[in-house]
């Protein structure tokens, strides 16, 4: 899949996810498996930028090319000035949300609440395509709600802008994230425009990355949820459209291991205060279905420290592992 001057190593893309899809985690998707991952949305408030929470969310030191970073807003001025403004601090590819049903954000006539608005739709992606030299993509739904999925409309208007790369969540913002998924949409998107498509919604296993690409011959799926606490997911679905087999799951060593790289990495992003609390959301989707889990995750979710985190964590999957060789 191409973006641009970028060519993808796969068909994988790990979603934008607030509060989840931080530099640490972005770097460990792409590590098994994830041909690109788009940082967390940045507002286009300028008086947020110099906070040290949107200098982290766009920061993409170390990182392996190419560099997405997803804005999120209203105005189509301020989301120009919010695309130059990245761009010239290093984001190779600028995305547009247009898909968050959140009501915080909603409610300020932003991410997917743009959907009912097909006109400033259209102001802002030719204020950010002509703000920009790099590629510009946009994620959006199939429309505000059940009745009124424009998403086809959109994808047309976002053709013609210029937007090089379309994603498409399968349910609309009054969804939110209930029920299932439907791929119709999405087909009905791919078979109307001639820029790539990727399919967003649902994708938790390679069977159903296969389903999804075939049904509605989209260019790439992008997994979110999914991903929370099974990073290895992108090596299993790529592995898979590859060659028609599974691989087997990681063994529970190598969750542990991964696991502790992944708290150490967060730690040296955020320092000890703010990566001990990011890495408890982590700790606990990484546990998931283990063994006296619920009892480790209520210890865990009580320490302060890095020290105390980590040794608890390490303790934990030790003794799953002594387990474990016990019964074998």
């Amino acid at each position: 899949m191409q973006i641009g001057p970028y060519t993808l190593s796969n068909q994988l893309i790990l979603a934008p996810m607030a509060g989840v899809t931080d530099r640490p985690f972005r770097q460990l998707c792409k590590k098994l498996g994830a041909g690109m991952a788009v940082s967390e949305m940045v507002s286009s408030n300028s008086l947020l930028w110099g906070s040290e929470k949107t200098r982290r969310r766009a920061n993409h030191d170390g990182e392996t090319d190419p560099r997405s970073v997803q804005i999120m807003g209203a105005d189509p001025q301020m989301m120009a000035e919010a695309a130059r403004y990245n761009a010239d601090n290093g984001a190779q590819i600028i995305d547009i949300n247009m898909g968050c049903p959140a009501k915080k954000v909603c409610n300020v006539a932003a991410g997917s609440a743009l959907l009912q608005n097909e006109t400033r739709v259209g102001d802002i992606l030719d204020a950010v395509v002509d703000a920009v030299s790099v590629p510009v993509t946009l994620k959006i739904r199939t429309g505000w709600d059940t009745h009124n999925r424009n998403g086809v409309r959109i994808a047309r208007i976002a053709e013609s802008a210029g937007i090089q790369s379309l994603a498409v969540h399968g349910r609309t913002r009054a969804c939110a994230y209930k029920g299932e998924a439907e791929y119709d949409t999405i087909a009905a998107i791919k078979a109307a425009i001639n820029i790539p498509v990727v399919a967003n919604g649902d994708i938790s296993t390679p069977e159903k990355a296969k389903r999804v690409l075939e049904y509605t011959q989209a260019d790439a799926v992008m997994i979110g949820r999914a991903a929370q606490g099974r990073p290895w997911i992108f090596r299993e679905i790529d592995h898979y459209l590859k060659t028609g087999e599974k691989l087997p799951e990681p063994s529970l060593k190598e969750v542990r291991d991964i696991l502790l790289e992944h708290l150490q990495n967060l730690y040296a992003f955020y320092g000890e205060y703010t990566g001990v609390r990011m890495a408890r959301k982590h700790i606990s989707w990484y546990s998931k279905g283990q063994r006296h889990g619920g009892a480790f995750r209520q210890a865990v979710n009580q320490v302060e420290t890095v020290v105390e985190q980590l040794q608890i964590t390490k303790d934990f999957f030790d003794t799953l592992l002594v387990r474990e060789e016990l019964a074998a």
